[in-house]
């Protein structure tokens, strides 16, 4: 468990550019909010909101794909790692200050969350819960890895992606009754 600064800056721009619904999976948006702005005048000459939608999906898709690779952070002033996304990079440089600010931010909270976690054993229900399906099918779980990332969502839930990681509002582990209906399932699809 834990969260992915690339993916929180991705989050940021994704709300700031009212891209609601986009990606795969469609995550809620993310808390607290972030105030939309009108970039169509911005991205018109590169492909207008369609294009940024797209390219945003695309780039989303390879920090899906890459994590844990925190390697993904954003370079200004040129945003190599969005080559080829014009509009997407327009938007990343006219956010970029606000986006790192907010990601910062959020990323500390996180740390001082998952540490008041380790300290009072919050993160012990996974091992419960690989222990109770060990339990139910006479094994020892098999060796899987799952790769949870957490971020800061309004909606508490998480989204299943194939084939081990899951990615979750940062505060469904305070409800252990809602975070064991998401988790659950995918730990006994994994041991």
């Amino acid at each position: 468990m834990d969260t992915c600064g690339p993916m929180l800056m991705a989050l940021y721009l994704r709300d700031v550019a009212g891209l609601v619904g986009a990606g795969n999976p469609s995550l809620s948006c993310v808390a607290p909010s972030v105030t939309a702005a009108d970039h169509a005048m911005l991205t018109a000459g590169v492909g207008g909101n369609d294009a940024l939608r797209d390219q945003w999906e695309i780039w989303w898709g390879r920090l899906l794909q890459n994590f844990p690779d925190n390697q993904q952070n954003l370079t200004p002033p040129e945003f190599p790692e969005l080559a080829g996304m014009p509009a997407l990079q327009r938007v990343a440089h006219a956010h970029y200050g606000a986006a790192l600010t907010w990601s910062r931010e959020q990323a500390r909270l996180y740390s001082l969350m998952a540490e008041q976690r380790e300290t009072l054993g919050g993160h012990k229900i996974l091992a419960d819960l690989v222990q109770n399906r060990e339990m139910e099918l006479g094994r020892n779980a098999r060796d899987f890895t799952l790769i949870i990332v957490e971020v800061p969502l309004a909606e508490q839930r998480a989204w299943f992606i194939e084939p081990n990681r899951l990615i979750m509002s940062s505060h469904l582990l305070d409800d252990q009754d809602i975070f064991r209906s998401y988790v659950q399932p995918v730990v006994e699809l994994l041991v």
